[in-house]
């Protein structure tokens, strides 16, 4: 079905994630982008003028001359969409502006990610967790605006197999986890060269907290009337999670064993039928930006890896595999996703893209 593009604002546009939203959304079907956000030092001038741009592809022709606005509503009062890849120290107030100013925001950043009015989406597995921003609007007294946020990058690498489990096998209950995450995460300029090279820190700030508390938020269930969420219903599943810095510059792998709920475990053929089949309202929406396959199996021994298989289905899917017996739990695998894409800015535009197949975007 042919629509109009809805105009989109990005704000953050000069980061990491920022640059990503505008890759992703500089020729897409449904968005066209009308106003990029930053600091007040960059505000005014020339995007190409105040970008280091860091990726591989040219800054697109479409916004290098575009001029960047301060982050405050009125520049962006014609958007449909604004997706935020604000940091954090900044994103609470802002986002809020915002969305007190009837904006739809679509948000990368943690503040509200514990928001019980707000929907933490992961687009391969919770859609239907968006039904909350109508209570959200309810709640605040507003029209049109809500926040939507996306989950932490490592968060998203382990729900999305974890739900496909879930959905053939019943409730989970206990998932142990050891992350390998890249210094892309960090952002820019992120990590130094000397703490890093030749290196692996087995600490990453709050990471392991995120991954725990966020996954029960994400797999949980809405309450009655969609009016907030309930993290435990019908699922009783506890995660620990171990986080590390390795020197691999886009890619987090992660080491995952899980024991389910049920007495009777599945065989591992079975486990990786499920991962292989896995299907999302994402892909079946027919969302532009959704991956042909979720979740894509690895046969060899030795993947998934971050150079190798980072990039497949444009970094919008997670790899899987070493799917294996585990003689603690029932079942382990590595997982591996691409955490600028679908561990960040991929993510927010789907859950955009699900927004507008679903009404909640006009």
């Amino acid at each position: 079905m042919s629509r109009s593009p809805i105009k989109v604002g990005i704000l953050g546009a000069t980061g990491t994630v920022g640059q990503r939203f505008i890759e992703l959304l500089a020729t897409h079907p449904y968005f066209e982008i009308h106003a990029l956000g930053a600091s007040a030092r960059s505000a005014g001038k020339e995007y190409a003028q105040v970008t280091k741009w860091k990726l591989s592809t040219p800054v697109p022709e479409s916004v290098r001359k575009m001029v960047v606005q301060e982050c405050v509503p009125e520049p962006f009062k014609e958007c449909g969409v604004v997706f935020s890849g604000l940091d954090h120290d900044v994103a609470g107030e802002i986002e809020d502006a915002f969305r007190t100013a009837e904006l739809v925001v679509f948000s990368n950043a943690k503040n509200y990610r514990r928001d019980p009015l707000v929907p933490l989406m992961v687009p391969l597995v919770n859609p239907d967790h968006i039904e909350v921003v109508k209570y959200q609007q309810q709640q605040l007294k507003l029209s049109k605006g809500y926040i939507v946020c996306n989950a932490n990058c490592s968060t998203t690498a382990i729900v999305v197999p974890l739900k496909a489990l879930e959905v053939a096998f019943g409730p989970l209950k206990t998932v142990m986890v050891t992350t390998m995450q890249a210094i892309s995460g960090a952002g820019y300029p992120g990590v130094s060269s000397l703490d890093i090279l030749d290196n692996v820190v087995p600490y990453i700030g709050g990471e392991e907290e995120k991954i725990e508390w966020e996954t029960s938020k994400i797999l949980g269930g809405v309450l009655p009337g969609a009016t907030g969420f309930d993290l435990h219903a019908a699922n009783p599943l506890t995660v620990s999670a171990n986080c590390n810095r390795v020197p691999v510059i886009d890619g987090h792998l992660a080491c995952v064993s899980v024991q389910f709920a049920a007495e009777t475990k599945p065989s591992i053929d079975e486990v990786r039928a499920a991962f292989s089949g896995f299907v999302t309202e994402a892909q079946t929406l027919k969302c532009p930006s959704a991956p042909g396959q979720a979740v894509v199996l690895h046969d060899a021994p030795d993947r998934p890896q971050p150079r190798l298989d980072r990039d497949l289905y444009a970094g919008a899917c997670v790899s899987v595999g070493r799917v294996r017996d585990c003689n603690i739990f029932d079942v382990k695998f590595v997982c591996l996703l691409d955490n600028v894409r679908l561990g960040a800015a991929t993510s927010s535009v789907i859950n955009a893209e699900i927004a507008v197949e679903k009404g909640y975007i006009v």
